[in-house]
């Protein structure tokens, strides 16, 4: 939980400031996503490739709406 204090400090920052700080948060939060991908790790990702009931369930609904 952030406190009123910071928030008050940062909401008090001029413009620079305020760019400088969601530089480094940023910063910081796109460091810890890489450290969610491993080197040398298998991750399974979906495909629409052959599926099938997808595919029906995309064109019935289309037919429903053509009335």
């Amino acid at each position: 939980m952030v406190s009123p204090e910071l928030l008050n400090t940062l909401q008090g920052l001029n413009r620079a400031n305020k760019l400088y700080i969601a530089q480094i948060l940023i910063s910081d939060l796109a460091q810890q996503e890489t450290a969610l991908i491993q080197t040398g790790q298998s991750y399974p990702i979906w495909s629409p490739y052959d599926a099938f009931a997808a595919a029906n369930t995309m064109l019935e609904v289309l037919q429903s709406t053509i009335v």
